[in-house]
């Protein structure tokens, strides 16, 4: 059975009552597109069940299956390079609490955090 969360955007988005650009669906994970827009690509790799980032990286082959693709899908989407990542909690800047990997590239990307702690780009 498949948890979803009424308020959570990335349950209503994989149930398809809010919109998203799909590259990709299984039934246990979907890739869509960041509607932020900071990055030419930036892909969203994401549990059709609801859970928290600390589950998903607990899940075993579920996580080694999102990871693969987001894999193929940052080689196939940026040939120059990629960064795969995910953000853990308010310091880690997560914005969702449905568990998420971001693959962004398109352009190069630069240096996390600079000499003086400013943090590029701004996510």
């Amino acid at each position: 059975m498949k948890v979803q969360v009424m308020d959570c955007t990335f349950c209503n988005i994989v149930s398809m009552k809010e919109p998203a650009v799909f590259h990709h669906k299984e039934s246990d994970f979907v890739v869509f597109e960041n509607n932020l827009n900071w990055l030419p690509v930036q892909l969203l790799v994401t549990p059709t069940t609801h859970m928290t980032q600390s589950e998903l990286w607990a899940s075993g082959s579920l996580l080694t299956k999102m990871a693969n693709h987001a894999n193929e899908m940052g080689k196939r989407k940026c040939p120059n390079g990629y960064r795969i990542l995910s953000n853990f909690g308010d310091h880690g800047m997560q914005s969702q609490q449905h568990a998420h990997i971001h693959v962004i590239g398109g352009k190069k990307l630069g240096l996390y955090v600079d000499r003086k702690k400013r943090i590029y780009p701004p996510f």
